[in-house]
Protein backbone atom coordinates (compact mmCIF):
# COMPACT_ATOMS: atom_id res chain seq x y z
CA UNK A 1 0.00 0.00 0.00
CA UNK A 2 1.36 3.65 -0.87
CA UNK A 3 2.00 5.52 1.73
CA UNK A 4 2.29 3.43 4.41
CA UNK A 5 5.28 2.56 6.21
CA UNK A 6 6.84 0.74 9.26
CA UNK A 7 9.52 2.19 11.41
CA UNK A 8 11.75 -0.20 12.37
CA UNK A 9 11.68 0.29 15.62
CA UNK A 10 8.58 -1.10 15.77
CA UNK A 11 8.32 -4.99 17.49
CA UNK A 12 8.91 -7.37 15.04
CA UNK A 13 5.54 -9.49 15.81
CA UNK A 14 3.32 -5.99 15.75
CA UNK A 15 5.01 -5.30 12.30
CA UNK A 16 4.15 -8.25 11.13
CA UNK A 17 0.33 -8.39 12.20
CA UNK A 18 0.16 -5.13 10.50
CA UNK A 19 1.63 -6.33 7.29
CA UNK A 20 -1.14 -8.93 7.06
CA UNK A 21 -4.19 -6.36 8.00
CA UNK A 22 -2.67 -4.61 5.24
CA UNK A 23 -2.36 -7.65 2.55
CA UNK A 24 -5.01 -7.03 0.41
CA UNK A 25 -6.43 -3.55 1.95
CA UNK A 26 -7.10 -0.29 -0.20
CA UNK A 27 -7.03 2.61 2.17
CA UNK A 28 -5.74 2.49 5.79
CA UNK A 29 -6.20 5.90 6.87
CA UNK A 30 -5.41 8.07 8.65
CA UNK A 31 -2.26 7.20 7.33
CA UNK A 32 -0.25 5.29 9.64
CA UNK A 33 -2.87 5.50 12.50
CA UNK A 34 -3.48 2.00 12.16
CA UNK A 35 0.20 1.23 13.24
CA UNK A 36 -0.20 3.43 15.91
CA UNK A 37 -3.22 1.97 17.20
CA UNK A 38 -2.00 -1.64 17.38
CA UNK A 39 1.44 -0.44 19.30
CA UNK A 40 -1.00 1.02 22.26
CA UNK A 41 -3.28 -2.15 22.19
CA UNK A 42 0.09 -4.14 22.87
CA UNK A 43 0.87 -1.36 25.48
CA UNK A 44 -2.26 -1.01 27.29
CA UNK A 45 -3.60 -4.91 26.70
CA UNK A 46 -6.67 -3.69 25.50
CA UNK A 47 -7.86 -5.54 22.06
CA UNK A 48 -8.85 -3.19 19.40
CA UNK A 49 -12.41 -2.88 18.66
CA UNK A 50 -12.97 -4.09 14.76
CA UNK A 51 -16.26 -2.34 13.54
CA UNK A 52 -17.98 -4.27 10.31
CA UNK A 53 -21.99 -3.31 9.37
CA UNK A 54 -23.47 -4.85 7.20
CA UNK A 55 -27.01 -4.28 5.76
CA UNK A 56 -29.65 -7.40 5.01
CA UNK A 57 -30.72 -5.99 1.71
CA UNK A 58 -30.73 -9.49 0.18
CA UNK A 59 -31.41 -12.79 1.49
CA UNK A 60 -28.02 -14.67 1.14
CA UNK A 61 -24.40 -13.04 0.30
CA UNK A 62 -21.85 -14.15 -2.01
CA UNK A 63 -17.76 -14.33 -2.19
CA UNK A 64 -17.90 -10.47 -3.00
CA UNK A 65 -19.53 -9.97 0.57
CA UNK A 66 -16.72 -12.11 2.53
CA UNK A 67 -13.81 -10.17 1.03
CA UNK A 68 -14.39 -7.48 3.84
CA UNK A 69 -15.43 -10.65 6.31
CA UNK A 70 -12.22 -12.09 5.89
CA UNK A 71 -10.59 -9.05 6.72
CA UNK A 72 -12.49 -9.20 10.22
CA UNK A 73 -11.64 -12.34 10.95
CA UNK A 74 -7.99 -11.30 10.36
CA UNK A 75 -8.69 -9.11 13.29
CA UNK A 76 -10.04 -11.53 15.25
CA UNK A 77 -6.88 -13.82 14.45
CA UNK A 78 -4.51 -11.61 16.17
CA UNK A 79 -6.70 -11.02 18.74
CA UNK A 80 -8.95 -7.95 18.22
CA UNK A 81 -12.56 -7.85 19.25
CA UNK A 82 -14.50 -8.26 15.66
CA UNK A 83 -17.96 -6.40 16.19
CA UNK A 84 -20.32 -7.39 13.47
CA UNK A 85 -23.66 -4.96 13.17
CA UNK A 86 -26.80 -6.09 11.49
CA UNK A 87 -28.59 -2.83 10.19
CA UNK A 88 -31.56 -3.38 10.55
CA UNK A 89 -32.59 -0.19 11.16
CA UNK A 90 -29.74 1.15 8.48
CA UNK A 91 -31.17 -1.57 6.10
CA UNK A 92 -34.70 0.23 5.99
CA UNK A 93 -33.58 3.72 5.16
CA UNK A 94 -30.68 2.34 2.41
CA UNK A 95 -27.05 2.67 1.39
CA UNK A 96 -26.53 5.51 -1.38
CA UNK A 97 -22.95 4.18 -2.15
CA UNK A 98 -22.64 4.03 -5.72
CA UNK A 99 -26.80 4.70 -6.66
CA UNK A 100 -27.15 6.99 -9.66
CA UNK A 101 -30.91 6.93 -7.91
CA UNK A 102 -32.58 6.59 -4.59
CA UNK A 103 -32.76 3.39 -3.87
CA UNK A 104 -36.42 1.15 -2.69
CA UNK A 105 -37.30 0.98 0.85
CA UNK A 106 -37.38 -2.84 2.15
CA UNK A 107 -40.23 -3.21 4.87
CA UNK A 108 -39.69 -4.75 8.21
CA UNK A 109 -40.24 -8.09 7.20
CA UNK A 110 -38.20 -8.09 4.27
CA UNK A 111 -35.68 -7.00 6.76
CA UNK A 112 -36.18 -9.56 9.55
CA UNK A 113 -35.70 -12.26 6.77
CA UNK A 114 -32.58 -11.42 5.60
CA UNK A 115 -31.23 -10.77 8.79
CA UNK A 116 -32.02 -13.77 10.00
CA UNK A 117 -29.44 -15.71 7.05
CA UNK A 118 -26.70 -13.05 7.43
CA UNK A 119 -25.59 -14.18 11.01
CA UNK A 120 -25.67 -18.08 9.65
CA UNK A 121 -23.36 -17.19 6.76
CA UNK A 122 -21.34 -14.89 8.57
CA UNK A 123 -20.32 -17.24 10.73
CA UNK A 124 -18.69 -19.54 7.54
CA UNK A 125 -16.06 -16.81 7.73
CA UNK A 126 -15.82 -15.60 11.57
CA UNK A 127 -15.73 -17.05 14.80
CA UNK A 128 -19.09 -15.87 16.13
CA UNK A 129 -17.82 -17.67 20.16
CA UNK A 130 -15.62 -14.86 20.16
CA UNK A 131 -17.78 -11.84 17.69
CA UNK A 132 -20.03 -8.91 19.27
CA UNK A 133 -23.19 -9.72 16.94
CA UNK A 134 -25.52 -6.57 17.48
CA UNK A 135 -28.17 -4.88 15.27
CA UNK A 136 -28.32 -0.79 15.09
CA UNK A 137 -31.92 -0.82 15.71
CA UNK A 138 -30.95 -1.43 19.16
CA UNK A 139 -29.79 2.38 19.61
CA UNK A 140 -31.19 3.92 16.36
CA UNK A 141 -34.85 3.32 17.09
CA UNK A 142 -34.57 4.79 20.43
CA UNK A 143 -33.68 7.98 19.34
CA UNK A 144 -35.94 11.16 19.88
CA UNK A 145 -36.44 14.14 17.77
CA UNK A 146 -33.25 16.07 20.12
CA UNK A 147 -31.24 12.89 19.59
CA UNK A 148 -31.90 13.03 15.68
CA UNK A 149 -31.06 17.09 15.53
CA UNK A 150 -28.24 16.62 17.49
CA UNK A 151 -27.03 14.38 15.38
CA UNK A 152 -27.82 16.43 11.94
CA UNK A 153 -26.17 19.11 13.58
CA UNK A 154 -22.88 17.27 13.54
CA UNK A 155 -22.20 17.50 9.26
CA UNK A 156 -22.86 20.28 6.86
CA UNK A 157 -24.93 20.04 3.56
CA UNK A 158 -21.81 21.42 1.79
CA UNK A 159 -19.58 18.23 3.16
CA UNK A 160 -22.01 15.60 2.58
CA UNK A 161 -22.29 17.08 -1.37
CA UNK A 162 -18.56 15.99 -1.42
CA UNK A 163 -19.68 12.51 -2.03
CA UNK A 164 -19.44 11.48 -5.69
CA UNK A 165 -22.52 10.25 -6.29
CA UNK A 166 -24.53 12.85 -4.39
CA UNK A 167 -22.51 15.69 -6.39
CA UNK A 168 -23.21 14.12 -9.77
CA UNK A 169 -26.78 13.88 -8.75
CA UNK A 170 -27.08 17.04 -7.99
CA UNK A 171 -24.81 18.65 -10.76
CA UNK A 172 -27.58 16.55 -12.99
CA UNK A 173 -30.69 17.90 -11.10
CA UNK A 174 -31.54 14.23 -10.11
CA UNK A 175 -33.35 13.80 -7.27
CA UNK A 176 -31.79 13.16 -3.86
CA UNK A 177 -33.90 12.68 -0.46
CA UNK A 178 -33.08 13.70 2.95
CA UNK A 179 -32.89 10.36 3.76
CA UNK A 180 -29.95 9.08 1.72
CA UNK A 181 -28.68 12.17 3.70
CA UNK A 182 -29.29 10.82 7.29
CA UNK A 183 -27.56 6.93 6.20
CA UNK A 184 -24.04 7.83 6.71
CA UNK A 185 -24.71 9.83 10.34
CA UNK A 186 -26.73 6.81 11.58
CA UNK A 187 -23.49 4.55 10.39
CA UNK A 188 -21.15 6.64 12.19
CA UNK A 189 -23.57 6.68 15.03
CA UNK A 190 -23.28 3.41 15.25
CA UNK A 191 -19.81 3.88 15.60
CA UNK A 192 -20.70 5.82 18.32
CA UNK A 193 -23.02 3.09 19.86
CA UNK A 194 -20.65 0.43 19.65
CA UNK A 195 -17.18 2.62 20.32
CA UNK A 196 -15.27 1.11 17.50
CA UNK A 197 -11.61 1.69 16.93
CA UNK A 198 -11.22 0.67 13.26
CA UNK A 199 -13.89 0.27 10.54
CA UNK A 200 -13.93 -1.87 7.62
CA UNK A 201 -15.52 -1.76 4.49
CA UNK A 202 -15.62 -1.65 0.84
CA UNK A 203 -13.69 0.70 -1.57
CA UNK A 204 -17.31 2.52 -1.94
CA UNK A 205 -17.26 2.74 1.41
CA UNK A 206 -14.84 4.89 2.06
CA UNK A 207 -17.17 8.64 2.43
CA UNK A 208 -19.59 6.68 5.24
CA UNK A 209 -16.67 5.56 7.20
CA UNK A 210 -14.79 9.09 7.53
CA UNK A 211 -17.93 10.37 8.31
CA UNK A 212 -17.70 8.18 11.00
CA UNK A 213 -14.81 9.52 12.32
CA UNK A 214 -16.36 13.22 12.28
CA UNK A 215 -19.53 12.24 14.20
CA UNK A 216 -17.28 10.38 16.89
CA UNK A 217 -15.45 13.55 17.14
CA UNK A 218 -18.58 15.53 17.77
CA UNK A 219 -19.55 12.92 20.32
CA UNK A 220 -16.12 13.38 21.89
CA UNK A 221 -14.68 9.91 21.58
CA UNK A 222 -11.33 9.07 19.40
CA UNK A 223 -11.89 8.85 16.36
CA UNK A 224 -12.06 5.53 14.51
CA UNK A 225 -8.99 4.35 11.84
CA UNK A 226 -10.59 3.13 8.59
CA UNK A 227 -9.60 0.77 6.47
CA UNK A 228 -10.91 0.09 2.96
CA UNK A 229 -10.96 -3.65 0.82
CA UNK A 230 -11.42 -3.95 -2.61
CA UNK A 231 -14.98 -4.92 -4.39
CA UNK A 232 -14.32 -7.97 -5.97
CA UNK A 233 -14.70 -8.51 -9.54
CA UNK A 234 -16.74 -11.40 -10.63
CA UNK A 235 -16.52 -14.59 -12.47
CA UNK A 236 -16.39 -12.72 -16.26
CA UNK A 237 -13.53 -10.64 -15.39
CA UNK A 238 -14.38 -7.48 -15.45
CA UNK A 239 -17.57 -6.08 -13.17
CA UNK A 240 -18.13 -5.96 -10.21
CA UNK A 241 -19.33 -9.69 -8.57
CA UNK A 242 -23.04 -9.39 -8.44
CA UNK A 243 -26.15 -10.98 -8.61
CA UNK A 244 -28.00 -9.02 -10.91
CA UNK A 245 -25.26 -9.22 -14.05
CA UNK A 246 -25.14 -13.11 -13.04
CA UNK A 247 -21.08 -13.37 -12.47
CA UNK A 248 -21.38 -14.47 -8.87
CA UNK A 249 -20.37 -17.56 -6.59
CA UNK A 250 -22.84 -17.72 -3.78
CA UNK A 251 -21.34 -18.93 -0.54
CA UNK A 252 -24.54 -21.44 -0.78
CA UNK A 253 -23.98 -22.81 -3.44
CA UNK A 254 -23.84 -26.23 -4.38
CA UNK A 255 -20.35 -27.03 -3.46
CA UNK A 256 -20.04 -28.66 -7.50
CA UNK A 257 -21.32 -25.16 -8.97
CA UNK A 258 -18.95 -23.10 -6.55
CA UNK A 259 -15.91 -25.63 -7.70
CA UNK A 260 -17.12 -25.35 -11.26
CA UNK A 261 -17.61 -21.22 -11.07
CA UNK A 262 -13.90 -20.95 -9.54
CA UNK A 263 -12.28 -22.77 -12.68
CA UNK A 264 -14.44 -20.40 -14.97
CA UNK A 265 -12.20 -17.33 -13.62
CA UNK A 266 -9.98 -15.85 -15.66
CA UNK A 267 -5.84 -16.40 -15.03
CA UNK A 268 -5.63 -13.21 -13.95
CA UNK A 269 -8.31 -13.12 -11.37
CA UNK A 270 -6.31 -16.10 -9.68
CA UNK A 271 -3.74 -14.69 -7.18
CA UNK A 272 -6.50 -11.51 -6.35
CA UNK A 273 -9.26 -14.42 -5.36
CA UNK A 274 -6.58 -16.56 -3.59
CA UNK A 275 -5.26 -13.46 -1.71
CA UNK A 276 -8.42 -11.84 -0.70
CA UNK A 277 -10.85 -15.04 -0.25
CA UNK A 278 -9.07 -18.25 1.71
CA UNK A 279 -7.54 -16.79 4.64
CA UNK A 280 -4.25 -17.47 3.65
CA UNK A 281 -1.66 -15.85 5.08
CA UNK A 282 0.70 -12.97 3.84
CA UNK A 283 3.76 -15.86 3.01
CA UNK A 284 1.62 -18.26 1.79
CA UNK A 285 0.20 -15.66 -0.65
CA UNK A 286 3.76 -14.67 -2.01
CA UNK A 287 4.69 -18.13 -2.50
CA UNK A 288 1.93 -19.14 -4.75
CA UNK A 289 2.72 -15.82 -6.35
CA UNK A 290 6.07 -16.72 -6.83
CA UNK A 291 5.84 -20.38 -8.15
CA UNK A 292 2.35 -19.22 -10.65
CA UNK A 293 5.13 -16.49 -12.21
CA UNK A 294 7.95 -18.79 -12.29
CA UNK A 295 5.64 -21.64 -14.40
CA UNK A 296 6.30 -23.79 -11.81
CA UNK A 297 2.42 -23.68 -10.68
CA UNK A 298 0.00 -24.24 -13.85
CA UNK A 299 -2.87 -21.99 -13.79
CA UNK A 300 -4.94 -24.64 -14.11
CA UNK A 301 -3.63 -26.65 -11.36
CA UNK A 302 -3.71 -23.26 -9.11
CA UNK A 303 -6.96 -22.91 -9.35
CA UNK A 304 -8.39 -26.33 -9.01
CA UNK A 305 -6.41 -25.88 -5.54
CA UNK A 306 -8.27 -22.53 -5.21
CA UNK A 307 -11.64 -24.12 -5.82
CA UNK A 308 -11.31 -27.40 -3.35
CA UNK A 309 -10.06 -24.57 -0.69
CA UNK A 310 -13.51 -22.57 -1.22
CA UNK A 311 -15.56 -25.03 -1.17
CA UNK A 312 -13.69 -26.46 1.82
CA UNK A 313 -14.29 -23.48 3.76
CA UNK A 314 -18.29 -23.16 2.81
CA UNK A 315 -19.14 -26.75 3.04
CA UNK A 316 -15.91 -29.08 4.02
CA UNK A 317 -13.10 -31.08 3.10
CA UNK A 318 -15.24 -34.34 1.87
CA UNK A 319 -17.46 -32.63 -0.23
CA UNK A 320 -14.37 -30.40 -1.96
CA UNK A 321 -12.81 -33.24 -3.23
CA UNK A 322 -15.85 -35.09 -4.48
CA UNK A 323 -16.35 -31.86 -6.46
CA UNK A 324 -12.86 -31.64 -7.72
CA UNK A 325 -13.23 -35.28 -9.12
CA UNK A 326 -16.59 -34.08 -10.24
CA UNK A 327 -15.31 -31.78 -12.29
CA UNK A 328 -12.45 -33.83 -13.65
CA UNK A 329 -14.85 -36.70 -14.74
CA UNK A 330 -17.42 -34.13 -16.61
CA UNK A 331 -15.17 -31.32 -17.86
CA UNK A 332 -11.49 -32.53 -18.00
CA UNK A 333 -12.13 -36.15 -18.88
CA UNK A 334 -15.22 -34.54 -20.76
CA UNK A 335 -17.79 -36.99 -19.08
CA UNK A 336 -21.20 -37.04 -17.55
CA UNK A 337 -21.13 -37.45 -13.87
CA UNK A 338 -21.18 -40.73 -12.13
CA UNK A 339 -24.61 -39.86 -10.34
CA UNK A 340 -27.55 -37.56 -12.47
CA UNK A 341 -30.22 -36.22 -10.17
CA UNK A 342 -33.67 -37.69 -11.64
CA UNK A 343 -37.14 -36.32 -12.07
CA UNK A 344 -40.14 -36.33 -13.64
CA UNK A 345 -41.84 -33.63 -15.92
CA UNK A 346 -43.14 -31.44 -13.04
CA UNK A 347 -46.82 -30.78 -12.78
CA UNK A 348 -46.39 -26.92 -13.18
CA UNK A 349 -44.32 -27.74 -15.95
CA UNK A 350 -47.26 -28.90 -18.33
CA UNK A 351 -49.91 -26.42 -19.68
CA UNK A 352 -52.32 -28.38 -22.28
CA UNK A 353 -50.32 -31.24 -22.70
CA UNK A 354 -47.10 -29.40 -23.71
CA UNK A 355 -44.19 -28.51 -21.67
CA UNK A 356 -42.57 -25.46 -22.66
CA UNK A 357 -38.44 -25.81 -22.53
CA UNK A 358 -38.03 -22.68 -20.34
CA UNK A 359 -40.39 -23.12 -18.10
CA UNK A 360 -39.34 -26.75 -17.28
CA UNK A 361 -35.83 -25.55 -16.86
CA UNK A 362 -37.36 -23.20 -13.90
CA UNK A 363 -39.76 -26.07 -12.65
CA UNK A 364 -36.43 -28.91 -12.34
CA UNK A 365 -34.64 -25.88 -10.76
CA UNK A 366 -31.99 -25.29 -13.80
CA UNK A 367 -33.09 -22.15 -13.78
CA UNK A 368 -34.05 -19.39 -11.33
CA UNK A 369 -36.74 -18.01 -13.52
CA UNK A 370 -38.15 -18.36 -16.91
CA UNK A 371 -36.66 -15.24 -17.93
CA UNK A 372 -33.40 -16.89 -17.08
CA UNK A 373 -34.15 -19.89 -18.61
CA UNK A 374 -34.98 -18.01 -21.75
CA UNK A 375 -31.98 -16.45 -21.97
CA UNK A 376 -29.93 -19.80 -21.44
CA UNK A 377 -31.27 -21.09 -24.35
CA UNK A 378 -30.69 -18.49 -26.35
CA UNK A 379 -27.23 -18.33 -25.45
CA UNK A 380 -26.60 -22.03 -26.20
CA UNK A 381 -26.46 -23.17 -22.85
CA UNK A 382 -28.98 -25.89 -23.15
CA UNK A 383 -28.54 -29.77 -24.08
CA UNK A 384 -30.53 -32.19 -24.57
CA UNK A 385 -29.33 -35.63 -24.60
CA UNK A 386 -26.28 -33.71 -25.73
CA UNK A 387 -27.97 -31.48 -28.30
CA UNK A 388 -27.64 -27.84 -28.38
CA UNK A 389 -30.95 -26.60 -28.43
CA UNK A 390 -31.24 -22.82 -28.95
CA UNK A 391 -35.24 -22.16 -30.14
CA UNK A 392 -36.60 -20.76 -26.43
CA UNK A 393 -40.13 -21.32 -28.37
CA UNK A 394 -39.06 -25.63 -27.86
CA UNK A 395 -42.09 -27.64 -27.19
CA UNK A 396 -42.66 -31.23 -25.76
CA UNK A 397 -44.73 -33.39 -25.38
CA UNK A 398 -44.17 -34.93 -21.79
CA UNK A 399 -43.47 -38.52 -22.73
CA UNK A 400 -40.99 -37.97 -25.70
CA UNK A 401 -38.97 -36.11 -22.54
CA UNK A 402 -38.80 -39.53 -20.35
CA UNK A 403 -35.39 -40.90 -20.25
CA UNK A 404 -33.63 -37.86 -21.97
CA UNK A 405 -30.66 -35.69 -19.57
CA UNK A 406 -30.64 -32.28 -19.90
CA UNK A 407 -27.84 -30.36 -19.36
CA UNK A 408 -27.92 -26.61 -18.10
CA UNK A 409 -24.63 -25.18 -18.48
CA UNK A 410 -21.74 -27.32 -17.88
CA UNK A 411 -22.43 -28.02 -14.04
CA UNK A 412 -26.40 -28.81 -13.91
CA UNK A 413 -28.04 -32.10 -14.93
CA UNK A 414 -31.12 -34.02 -14.66
CA UNK A 415 -32.44 -37.13 -16.19
CA UNK A 416 -36.52 -36.98 -17.01
CA UNK A 417 -38.11 -40.04 -15.71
Amino acid sequence: MEGERVPTEIPAEIREEYEELLMGSVDALPEGELLKQLVRARTEGRPLRAKLGVDPTTPDIHLGHTVVLRKLAQFQKFGHTAVLIIGDCTGKVGDPSGRSKTRPRLTDEQIAANARTYAEQAAKVLDMDKAEVTYNGDWLSPLCMDDVLNLTATVTVARMLERDDFSRRYLANEPISMLEFMYPLLQGYDSVAVRADVELGGTDQKFNLLMGRTIMEAYSLPPQSILTVPLLVGTDGEQKMSKSTGNYIGVDDEPNDMFGKVMSIPDSLMVTYWSLLTGKGRHEIEAVEKRLASGEYHPAEAKRDLAEILVTLYHSAAQAGEARAHFDRVFKEKDQPAVIPESAVPEDAVQDGIVWLPRLLTALGLAASNGEARRLVEQGGVKIDDVVVKDVKAEFVPADLRDSVIQVGKRKFVRIV
